[in-house]
């Protein structure tokens, strides 16, 4: 681990130091104040019984239970935000979650409970002491548990001594699947993403595409070209970005003098349209042509034999139906529980997705995972028109693609990868189907 991705455990006297320091404020003000308590119990005798006033202990007890239990609070939620607390920061070592983000409180709670049993145990029975005013044994009682508490405590803390995998995880860490790591010597993952370290995105700049079928369902008819017969033609004319439908010209007067005819222009070789359209390409405006006159009208098909009004241009102008723009796919995902999301250009997915610093925003959809097979962001998806560039943002379980021919493929971690329509995604325990709308 410390080699690959420059994280370094932290060490069992790192970790005894920052629970000493964090452990020091509470246990002096519970001795304190059970001590004060304590001293204030007052003992009379009254028609052969013992009456103890145990009013100080009561009173002094509970204050210094009181702040224990705000300190606890505070502590548990700065590490299930942050990973330190003030011992931790005092040695330079950071809590973390199995995936090397902040561990949260729940499993805050839940190593302070495995380490705090003890101490737990011998509270509840100070308490039953009170209950039950046991003054006279209560120091034979406390003592041995108190002592056996904290004993269980250091040992629960260095734990990972014994650890075969790299004395990575105490006791407590196991049970909670948290992480120790010491940012001085190493990174913090917290900060600067996770164990796998700072993700990156698919390349906007994608590599060379291959012409590939177009997504859209419909193609446009090929553009036919129509020459008219060398009586008809006339001299070329530059020609203009748009052009708008000119009458032909008048007839003749008898008695003036005919135009000589202009030789016949070439005939432009029919080239059938590319299927696939560059990135940058973008269809002209409609609101490019005359507003007045609408785009068919302005270039009628011809009858047999009739001559066309386009043919003083040097080139074949589009008819209305081919001219039309034609429909952008839309890319839908649907997941193996039966959500259906339509893609936007960028998407993130995981257990609960979110973006690194100074990554692009993105759409984030979460995924329900109770296995916990799904990293918290797991995937990239970049939406590429024909198809969708997959990245797996090296994630634990890893990912895979099915084809439509059925031919399933591991994707490599941090490499995008082109997944085309009718194909299955998987990562982790669940998978994703990609489709047009």
């Amino acid at each position: 681990m410390a080699a690959n991705l420059e994280l370094i455990p932290a060490t069992a006297g790192k970790r005894l130091g920052a629970a000493v320091l964090d452990w020091l404020a509470p246990v002096a003000v519970l001795v304190v104040t059970f001590a004060i308590g304590f001293a204030g119990i007052t003992r009379t005798q009254s028609g052969g019984f013992i009456i103890y006033d145990t009013a100080s202990l009561v009173l002094f007890g509970s204050l210094g239970m009181g702040l224990t239990l705000v300190y606890l609070v505070v502590l548990t939620g700065m590490e299930g935000r942050s990973g330190a607390t003030v011992g931790n920061r005092a040695m330079g070592i950071r809590s973390a979650d199995q995936d090397g983000y902040a561990p949260g409180t729940g499993a805050v709670f839940l190593r302070g409970l495995v380490t705090g049993a003890g101490i737990i145990l011998a509270v509840l029975a100070a308490v039953l002491i009170v209950i039950f005013k046991w003054f006279d044994i209560a120091l034979f009682i406390l003592g041995p548990l108190v002592l056996v508490g904290a004993g269980w405590a250091v040992l629960v803390v260095v734990s990972n001594t014994w650890d075969a995998n790299g004395r990575l995880r105490g006791w407590h860490d196991t049970a909670a699947k948290t992480l120790v790591f010491d940012v001085n010597a190493g990174r913090n993952p917290i900060t600067t993403g996770g164990i796998q370290g700072p993700y990156s995105f698919a390349p906007l700049d994608l590599p060379p595409v291959q012409p590939v079928a177009s997504p859209v369902a419909q193609q446009a008819a090929p553009v036919q070209s129509y020459a008219a017969p060398a009586s008809e033609q006339h001299a070329p004319v530059p020609h203009a970005p748009v052009q708008s439908y000119a009458a032909p010209p008048a007839p003749a007067q008898p008695g003036s003098a005919q135009p000589a005819p202009a030789q016949p222009a070439p005939a432009q070789p029919y080239t059938p349209a590319q299927t696939y359209a560059p990135p940058s390409f973008s269809p002209p405006a409609a609101n490019s042509f005359h507003p007045s006159v609408p785009l068919a009208a302005t270039l009628p098909v011809p009858a047999s034999g009739a001559a066309h009004p386009d043919d003083d241009l040097d080139r074949t102008q589009m008819r209305g139906g081919a001219a039309d723009a034609a429909p952008v796919a839309v890319l839908r995902i649907k997941l193996d529980d039966g959500r259906d999301f339509q893609l936007d250009r960028n998407v993130l997915v995981g257990r609960n997705p979110v973006g690194q610093a100074g990554e692009q925003q993105a759409q984030l959809l979460a995924v329900t995972d109770p296995g916990r097979s799904i990293s918290k962001t797991h995937l990239h998806l970049l939406t590429d028109g024909a198809g969708v560039w997959v990245t797996d943002r090296n994630s634990t379980n890893g990912s895979a693609v099915t084809t439509p021919d059925g031919r399933r493929s591991p994707l490599q971690p941090a490499v995008p990868a082109f997944v085309s329509p009718g194909s299955t995604v998987h990562f982790g325990d669940r998978s994703f189907h990609l489709g047009q709308a």
